[in-house]
């Protein structure tokens, strides 16, 4: 299944993503994280690379820290990216509290999509 989320940070830096962290915005305004990509191909890497904006402490993940792998104690070494791009991406369809479960298969840039046309995770 494919779905779309909101690009909201990625592994690596912002020129040379390794991979990328999705999310959906609540009906609170929070960022609310729903997938972590595999590592993503080289023309993946270019293309986010020419987009991407390095985020500041507004960002509402700059204080969050997020697992490493699923079940994991340790920390994810994250870089925020300003939440305004739209990613579609496949995914299996196992979900637990609103967040895949597996690494979903990072597709595409949704440049006919803005964060306001996704809602709720």
């Amino acid at each position: 299944m494919s779905a779309e989320g909101v690009v909201g940070g990625v592994t690596g830096g912002v020129g040379d993503a390794r991979t990328v962290l999705l999310g959906r915005f609540d009906a609170g305004g929070g960022l609310r994280l729903i997938a972590r990509s595999t590592p993503l191909s080289s023309s993946a890497v270019v293309e986010l690379g020419a987009v991407l904006r390095p985020a500041g402490a507004e960002h509402p993940w700059s204080q969050r820290r997020f697992a490493a792998a699923w079940g994991s104690r340790e920390p994810l070494d994250l870089q925020v990216v300003v939440p305004e791009l739209v990613a579609e991406f496949a995914a299996n369809t196992a979900l637990d509290r609103g967040r895949y479960r597996h690494p979903a298969c990072y597709l595409r840039l949704r440049g006919d999509m803005t964060v306001q046309d996704l809602s709720g995770p």
